[in-house]
């Protein structure tokens, strides 16, 4: 498999840009190289985010330090100053990557809508100009072609209107009827 992408008539191959598969293929080999990826389900981060609500870096910090202050509390948490320091210059060097890697996501995913939207404008090009040319009857051929665009085109409108019609509007309560007040005993008192 190459990882480079295809030769197209023209074009001299670049060996510097990846297929879509080659970048699969490498990402799946770094993670299989990362020790403690660790894919949370939903609850599990909120669970997680919200006990590091409570602990905000500024107090983590402040309690790392306490262990450095005497021998006896890295004892009793069996923690060597060391290994929690090397394990919070890890953490901060991962915040790094993370924002990298997201960062690559939202680029990747920036450049694929900028794909859909010029196969969008090309799909819409060649509909308006086979529609036009299906009025000849020497390209009788496009017909079917230009009449299924237009029956997939109005069956996703179809499915947007009813999406909107099935939500019921909330039918409004009638306000409970205030009990008149009697007049004619008030005016006697």
């Amino acid at each position: 498999m190459s990882n480079t992408v295809p030769n197209t008539p023209g074009t001299s191959p670049d060996p510097a840009k990846l297929t879509p598969e080659a970048v699969i293929a490498q990402l799946r080999t770094m993670q299989s190289q990362i020790d403690d990826v660790a894919p949370l389900t939903k609850e599990q981060r909120k669970l997680l985010k919200q006990r590091l609500r409570r602990q905000t870096k500024p107090v983590v910090e402040a309690s790392i330090n306490v262990i450095g202050v005497l021998y006896n509390v890295s004892q009793a948490i069996g923690q060597p100053l060391d290994k929690v320091r090397q394990l919070q210059d890890d953490s901060l060097r991962w915040d790094a990557v993370a924002d990298e890697a997201r960062a690559f996501l939202r680029g990747i995913e920036g450049g694929n809508l900028n794909r859909h939207q010029r196969l969008a404008l090309i799909g819409t090009q060649a509909y308006t100009i086979g529609s036009q040319l299906a009025k000849d009857p020497a390209k009788a051929v496009l017909v079917p072609h230009v009449e299924e665009v237009k029956r997939l085109r109005a069956a996703s409108r179809r499915r947007k209107t009813t999406k909107a019609t099935q939500t019921p509007a909330p039918t409004p309560v009638p306000p409970a009827p205030v009990p008149a007040l009697d007049t004619s005993t008030a005016a006697k008192a």
